[in-house]
């Protein structure tokens, strides 16, 4: 079902509301000129890398558009295409009490856009040699031998029967969301809730360890069911390099590649950097404060900090998630660091899910290592190249590589749910139509 903005109503034509759109737009153009933070790749004029810079500034109409309506704090969108950025721009607020406008730098919750990364550590230690893809992941984390299945998708097991799986899990199967987890989104997702929230007390392991007492939801390999796989898929990566997930991404991806911004968990908000996070209102969805951009946000003040999640822990900022991108679509190496190759960046980015349905990406959709991957761009009804890959967060974040085009495109806002607006597809279109010239950039000779 198409979602659409509320419909303008009289409180939103007041000289107010007017007013104060101006001065959000006002702000943005005023940090941006005054910032000129890196954005992660050289800057160049659109029109140098076949794109349009008329068409590319629709980008920013539609975004304070979302900011005007109280949908959305603030945004910060990026462009970049044959290594180039050509769009790089900060809108709206970090905060909406006080009124502080948006940075170029601000650190934002990327909750799922930590899955790529977390796939990309453990394919790092594949290509060392050390597990195989089809290997049972109980051959690293015995607490996933002899799965149990509930006939009802039970995660408490009191319904219906426990049966035992078909198979095991493999460690593709969690690369996939295909290893049958019991979850958030299909059966008993209240006792499953109860069972995933993060104790004061926990580790990594004993985390991933209670998910794997609970009985399947599937048997292994018959479904595609978004879960917390990908936390397992950190936990294999500690197991299997014997450091713990943030220590291995610090030292193997974020050093070499410039992501000094990214991390797990804060000390302090980082000079004021920490975004403020929105959930919708009961006033026409209007956002109201959830965790604030301050020293008490759950990301500095938590009881727990030492539960590294791969499924979706990670803090960023554009720019350090450009530089993950931008190594991923030159086949696995930026500036001389070389964290895959090609070769296993193009199986990552493969579709591994077969004809199975993804009721998350939609028709049209396979699922790689880490990113949903465009199969079918008519079905899928994207603006997107078939073959390009992508995945979102939680709080209304976004990131795609499109490989043919050699584009990337990023959204950081702070909106959880964000279902009931079309931000994120709005900005694929908007991204996507700015390419004026199609094809891949000449290689010098």
């Amino acid at each position: 079902m198409t979602r659409t903005l509320p419909a303008p109503i009289t409180k939103f034509l007041t000289t107010k509301l007017l007013l104060s759109g101006l001065l959000a737009a006002a702000m943005a153009v005023s940090a941006h000129a005054q910032q000129k933070t890196d954005p992660g790749l050289p800057m160049a004029a659109p029109e140098s890398v076949g794109m349009s810079s008329e068409r590319l500034d629709r980008i920013g109409a539609v975004m304070q558009r979302y900011i005007d309506y109280r949908l959305v704090p603030g945004t910060v969108t990026l462009v970049a295409r044959h290594g180039k950025v050509v769009h790089f721009e900060a809108r709206g607020f970090m905060d909406i009490d006080s009124g502080k406008p948006m940075r170029e730098d601000a650190l934002f919750r990327i909750a799922s856009m930590t899955k790529p990364i977390t796939s990309v550590a453990l394919m790092m230690l594949w290509e060392q040699g050390k597990f195989q893809l089809r290997d049972p992941v109980s051959k690293f984390i015995p607490a996933f031998a002899k799965p149990m299945v509930s006939t009802t998708s039970d995660a408490s097991g009191r319904t219906g029967y426990r049966v035992p799986a078909r198979r095991e899990a493999t460690i593709r199967d969690m690369l996939t969301h295909t290893a049958g987890l019991a979850n958030s989104y299909r059966g008993n997702t209240q006792f499953y809730a109860t069972q995933s929230a993060i104790r004061p007390d926990d580790t990594l392991e004993s985390y991933v360890n209670r998910l794997a007492s609970l009985p399947l939801n599937y048997s292994p390999g018959e479904e595609w069911q978004y879960s917390q796989a990908t936390d397992v898929v950190g936990r294999l990566v500690e197991v299997i390099s014997g450091q713990s997930l943030d220590e291995f991404m610090q030292e193997r991806i974020f050093e070499p590649l410039g992501m000094h911004d990214t991390h797990f968990f804060l000390d302090d908000d980082q000079g004021g950097r920490l975004m403020s996070q929105y959930r919708p209102g009961p006033n026409d969805n209007r956002i109201v404060l959830q965790d604030p951009g301050n020293n008490d946000s759950a990301w500095i003040s938590g009881a727990n900090k030492q539960v590294f999640r791969g499924a979706g822990g990670l803090i960023s900022t554009a720019h350090d998630y450009l530089r993950f991108q931008a190594a991923m679509l030159n086949g696995g190496e930026l500036d001389g660091v070389r964290l895959l190759s090609p070769m296993t960046v193009d199986l990552m980015m493969e579709n591994h899910t077969g004809d199975l349905p993804l009721w998350l990406p939609g028709p049209g959709f396979g699922f790689g290592l880490g990113w949903a991957v465009v199969e079918d761009r008519g079905e899928a009804a994207t603006p997107l190249s078939e073959g390009s890959v992508y995945w979102g967060g939680a709080y209304g974040t976004i990131s795609w590589i499109d490989r043919e085009e050699e584009l990337i495109g990023i959204l950081m806002t702070q909106v959880r749910p964000y279902s009931h607006i079309n931000i994120r597809p709005d900005f694929q279109v908007l991204a996507q139509q700015a390419i004026v010239e199609k094809g891949t950039a000449e290689k010098p000779e």
